[in-house]
């Protein structure tokens, strides 16, 4: 799944069962384009029926940007019909994808997250960012308004009160501002970012994918319309008790060892 070639858009590194995919357009400042969401879009994918990979990685190329925004010069002359079909497929085939990927998702937000990217930072399930990283939804600013869910997980991570500021301001704000209100996980240095995402993503891979997976669909389910989240949570709890990782897990306990889940 590794890509060598530099001018691909989205780098793919497979390591030790930690996948990184890095966007790959730094003379963009790593914006989004329909071929970046279409690629992107097939690697979350793929990565969802490979046992050896445990945690998926997103961040983007050079220390300017994790990503910018949307390439605004794509759907510049975009009819309203136009506009609708981007949006609904934009978040059916990769945002709402990442959101529920079985595999734990983590963004490392080096620099600007701005627009889609930041909309791509919150379908992750986790964010840690540098702290030179700047976020915001500019979106209003150009006439527009966040098309890839941001209206709607944004108000979820901070607030109704806190959303409305960023999104009606078009305003940017801090690493340290997004750690005060909830947007994102942890604040590093720069230089520190990855060895901190990495080291993250091996505690979390050394859980049982399975109970993973129930754990991120039954925290999901708290958030979806029309969805009981505690049934969800009971049914998934019940799913456990009939998988490897968990005799694995309980065996493991009960004989005093580390438990050796599939994939580690």
């Amino acid at each position: 799944m590794s890509e060598v070639n530099n001018e691909a858009l989205i780098l793919s590194n497979l390591n030790g069962g930690f996948l990184t995919l890095t966007i790959n357009r730094p003379n963009q400042l790593n914006a989004l384009n329909s071929s970046v969401i279409r690629r992107l879009s097939t690697l979350i994918e793929e990565a969802q029926s490979m046992p050896e990979i445990r945690v998926i990685i997103l961040t983007g190329a050079g220390e300017k940007a994790f990503v910018a925004g949307a390439d605004i010069v794509e759907f510049a002359e975009f009819s309203p019909d136009e506009a609708k079909d981007l949006a609904a497929l934009g978040q059916s085939s990769l945002f709402d994808r990442i959101e529920r990927s079985e595999k734990p998702v983590i963004a490392a937000v080096n620099g600007f997250a701005l627009g889609g990217g930041l909309e791509l930072a919150m379908a992750a399930h986790i964010r840690v960012a540098s702290t030179n990283a700047k976020l915001g939804l500019p979106e209003v600013s150009l006439g527009v308004i966040p098309g890839y869910g941001g209206t709607q997980r944004l108000a979820h991570l901070v607030g109704k009160g806190k959303a409305m500021e960023m999104v009606l301001s078009a305003g940017m704000i801090s690493a340290e501002e997004g750690l005060a209100c909830g947007l994102v996980n942890k604040v590093v240095e720069q230089s520190e970012l990855m060895d901190e995402v990495l080291g993250m993503a091996k505690k979390i891979g050394r859980n049982a994918p399975t109970a993973l997976a129930g754990a991120i669909k039954s925290i999901l389910a708290g958030y979806t319309d029309g969805t009981d989240g505690h049934q969800v949570e009971i049914n998934e709890f019940g799913k456990c008790f009939g998988t490897e990782d968990f005799r694995e897990g309980t065996t493991a306990f009960i004989e005093k060892r580390r438990a050796k889940f599939p994939g580690k």
